[in-house]
């Protein structure tokens, strides 16, 4: 068991992308299931879904890549983590790589993306950045 459910699931990202795999599997959450769905959103996955076998239900995310077999995805990065927690008000959320990424933030009203935290005008803990 992982006692860090959000790194593990970068870090199968990350390493499956790098490989080229064209799928990566994990073991499902309500969490990582709404990361994948804000990635999906945001372009960085071309699908997922949640497969339920032997009563274990499993995340499959589906990698996507440019045409010329590049990932979509360049890096992943953990900023809030169980030892040292990253919270931020609406102010404090910044634009990723010059505006080309993406911040996950869990607000009070869910998980949302750092641009839409800041549009509705709240904070929250800065799980991960995607670029």
């Amino acid at each position: 068991m992982t006692t860090d459910p959000v790194a593990d699931l970068l870090t199968r990202i990350r390493n499956g992308a790098r490989a080229r795999h064209p799928r990566v599997d994990l073991p499902a959450s309500k969490l990582k299931v709404e990361i994948a769905r804000i990635l999906k959103e945001e372009g960085y996955l071309a699908n997922f879904k949640v497969v339920e076998e032997k009563n274990k239900k499993t995340l499959r995310l589906f990698l996507r890549y440019t045409p010329d077999r590049r990932s979509v995805i360049t890096d992943l990065r953990r900023v809030s983590r169980p030892g040292s927690r990253r919270y931020v008000g609406k102010d404090g959320i910044r634009p990723v790589v010059g505006g080309m990424g993406v911040a996950i933030v869990s607000t009070p009203r869910g998980l949302m993306t750092g641009q839409a935290a800041r549009k509705e005008g709240v904070g929250g803990e800065l799980l991960c950045e995607v670029w």
